[in-house]
C-alpha cells in the first residue's frame, strides 16, 4: 500500500495524531469527509483505501471509525429504499456518533416489542463496541421467534441502556471495549422491514470494508519487518519472509481492488455479493495471519516483549481478524457455491 496523494497523506497524519484516542478517532469522518465516500457510490476503492490507511496507522482508530461509517451507509441505504422512518432516532443529528450492534451470542437475546406506538427493546446484546462512547446505534433484535429486525436506538441510561464495560479484558484493542449491553424498555425506531439488514447488498459491502482494515493492519505489522531488515544485512531467511509478506499483501490488495470494482458496477449483490464477501474476507484474513506468523518468525521475541507499539499492533490485529470466522466462513462459502450458481465466470 503506497500512500502518496495529498488527501491520503493528510489522513495518515490525522490518524497518527488520533492514535489510541477514541474520541479523536470518531472526529475523523467529520474532518475528512472526502476520504470516506459511501460504498457502491463509484468510489468504493477510495473508501477502502482510507480504512486501510487507518488500520496501518492504528487499529484502535480504524476500529472506532468503521462502525460509525457502516451505520451511516446503512441509514443511507435504508433512506434510498424508502425504509427509514422520519424519527429522531435516525434522522436530524448529523453530529451523532453511531455504532452497529448486530452480533448474537449464547445466553444473550434482545427482543423487540412492537405492540405499542413506539417499539421498545428488552434484553442483552453481546459485542457492543464503544457503546459507552457513542450517541446512537443500529441494533438488531428479534421481532418474532425466527426473524431479526434492525432498530435505531438512542444510547445512554435515560433510554434504559446499560453498558457493561468491565467485561472487556482483551489484550488486543483494549481501548475499544466491546462488552455486552442491557436494554430495558429502550425506545427505538425500525430501520427497514424484518430481515432487511442481512438481505441488503450493503451487508456484504460492509464486511469487505472491514477486510480492508485487516489488510491495512497487516501492512502496519509488515513495516516493522522491513525496518528491521534495513538496519542490517539480512540473511536468506529474512529475505524469504520479506518477499513472501510482500506477495501476500499484494494478493490481498488485488482481491480488494477487484471487489471494489464489482461493488461499484452492481455485480456484488444477492448471492454473488455474499459469496464475494466471504471469499474476500477469507483471502485477507489469511494474509493477515500469514503476515503475523512470518513477521514473528523473522523478528523473534524481542519486538513482542520490548516494543509497546509493535506488540500492540500484533495483539490488535490478532483480535480484530477473528471477526472472520475462519473455517466456519470457509464452509459457508462452500455451501453457497453449491447452492447458488454465482461463479459461472471462474474457470474452475
Amino acid at each position: 500500500m503506497t500512500v502518496t496523494d495529498p488527501a491520503s497523506v493528510a489522513l495518515t497524519e490525522a490518524a497518527a495524531r488520533a492514535r489510541g484516542n477514541v474520541a479523536a478517532a470518531l472526529r475523523l469522518p467529520e474532518l475528512h469527509p472526502d476520504a470516506f465516500p459511501l460504498p457502491g457510490s463509484g468510489n468504493t476503492w477510495r473508501l477502502w483505501t482510507s480504512l486501510a490507511v487507518l488500520g496501518s496507522v492504528d487499529l484502535t482508530v480504524a476500529r472506532a471509525v468503521e462502525p460509525h461509517l457502516d451505520a451511516v451507509a446503512i441509514l443511507s441505504e435504508a433512506r434510498a429504499g424508502g425504509h427509514l422512518a422520519d424519527t429522531d432516532s435516525s434522522n436530524g443529528d448529523d453530529e451523532a456518533r453511531w455504532g452497529v450492534f448486530a452480533a448474537e451470542g449464547p445466553g444473550a437475546r434482545l427482543v423487540a416489542d412492537e405492540s405499542g406506538p413506539t417499539p421498545v427493546l428488552d434484553g442483552r446484546k453481546p459485542w457492543c463496541s464503544l457503546a459507552g462512547s457513542l450517541d446512537r446505534a443500529l441494533v438488531t433484535a428479534w421481532c418474532d421467534g425466527s426473524t431479526r429486525r434492525l432498530y435505531a436506538v438512542r444510547l445512554g441510561p435515560t433510554n434504559g441502556v446499560a453498558v457493561d464495560e468491565a467485561a472487556w479484558v482483551a489484550r488486543g484493542l483494549p481501548d475499544v471495549p466491546s462488552g455486552p449491553v442491557t436494554f430495558t424498555r429502550s425506545e427505538a425506531s425500525a430501520v427497514g422491514p424484518p430481515g432487511w439488514y442481512l438481505e441488503r447488498p450493503g451487508f456484504a459491502w460492509g464486511g469487505m470494508g472491514v477486510a480492508a482494515i485487516w489488510w491495512g493492519g497487516a501492512v502496519g505489522v509488515a513495516l516493522r519487518l522491513r525496518e528491521q531488515l534495513r538496519r542490517r544485512e539480512p540473511d536468506q531467511v529474512g529475505l524469504m519472509h520479506l518477499g513472501a509478506v510482500d506477495a501476500a499483501l499484494h494478493a490481498a490488495e488485488s482481491v480488494l481492488r477487484g471487489a471494489a470494482v464489482a461493488v461499484d458496477s452492481g455485480a456484488a449483490t444477492g448471492p454473488a455479493g455474499s459469496a464475494l464477501a466471504l471469499r474476500v474476507r477469507r483471502v485477507v484474513a489469511g494474509t493477515a495471519e500469514d503476515v503475523l506468523e512470518r513477521v514473528g518468525h523473522a523478528l523473534g521475541p524481542a519486538p513482542l516483549a520490548l516494543e509497546e507499539e509493535h506488540s500492540g499492533r500484533v495483539a490488535d490485529l490478532q483480535l480484530y481478524v477473528r471477526q472472520e470466522h475462519a473455517e466456519r466462513d470457509a464452509a459457508q462459502l462452500g455451501r453457497q457455491l453449491l447452492d447458488h450458481d454465482t461463479d459461472r465466470e471462474v474457470l474452475w
